[in-house]
């Protein structure tokens, strides 16, 4: 494959890979930044690539690769880091004011609440180990076959079948117990209560029922739920919808707070 021929295909799937990597580290800074050094290194390696894998397969490889040294030394979220961070936006009236201009200014300042939701999981997917993390994202929400998983993280297919496993068995549980959305004794409410914020006349009922993962609450299992939750993931990409500007912000709060209480519980 020539140096050209390379560029224009990575550009083919640039996009999913860095929100690939957002929904890995939480961070837009990180994300831009590994993204451009996967290029790099890809780029200069090109010579290396025998075919054995797709060039996106193995691109992700290095992109995971990087991301995972990043992340090794760092903790892992709580699970409830949901409740951490609305504690803290509550007693920060800048952010709030922030949030508000990009809401009333930005052509992606709108707030939804499916683009909450996809914005729940990040937040919620780094209190996973990082190898079950990996794996549920790019399985569930970017469509590799578990063969192509194996190569991306050097791993059995066997083992990648039990991150699979785990990972979402996990997930599962943490939304179950958490989510109003999909269990009316959930004890998160965020996505009503930030919708109520943002969009005081709309009526949050109305866009609830939108939701297939809403409407279907009562008659899904868990799993299927899960799946319905995945599929709005797919759908979104955090760094083009028209939410994005707001909910960017919104996360890069959450990180700067998790950072925080991180290194005070240490």
């Amino acid at each position: 494959m020539t140096a050209d021929n390379f560029t224009i295909t990575f550009e083919s799937f640039r996009g999913e890979l860095k929100s690939f990597i957002l929904r890995m580290t939480a961070s837009v800074q990180d994300s831009e930044d590994i993204v451009q050094e996967t290029y790099i290194k890809a780029h200069a390696k090109i010579d290396s690539f025998r075919g054995d894998s797709s060039l996106k397969t193995w691109v992700f490889a290095i992109a995971a690769n990087l991301a995972r040294d990043l992340l090794r030394a760092k903790k892992r979220w709580p699970e409830n880091v949901t409740d951490i961070c609305k504690d803290a936006a509550l007693s920060n009236p800048q952010f709030f004011q922030e949030a508000m201009e990009i809401r009333q200014t930005s052509p992606q300042g709108h707030f939804e609440i499916k683009e909450h939701i996809a914005f729940c999981f990040t937040c919620v997917s780094q209190s996973l180990p990082l190898e079950q993390q990996i794996t549920l994202l790019l399985k569930e929400v970017y469509g590799f076959k578990i063969k192509e998983i194996a190569e991306i993280m050097a791993q059995t297919e066997a083992m990648v079948k039990y991150y699979l496993r785990v990972g979402r068995s996990k997930m599962i549980d943490v939304f179950d117990h958490r989510c109003s959305l999909i269990n009316k004794q959930g004890i998160c409410h965020q996505c009503t209560e930030l919708n109520g914020i943002f969009n005081p006349k709309q009526d949050v009922q109305v866009e609830l029922v939108k939701i297939q993962m809403v409407r279907d609450e009562e008659n899904e299992s868990k799993e299927a739920l899960f799946d319905l939750r995945m599929k709005i993931l797919q759908e979104l990409d955090p760094f083009e919808s028209g939410a994005a500007e707001l909910q960017l912000h919104h996360l890069e709060h959450n990180r700067q707070v998790m950072e925080a209480y991180l290194a005070d519980d240490s």
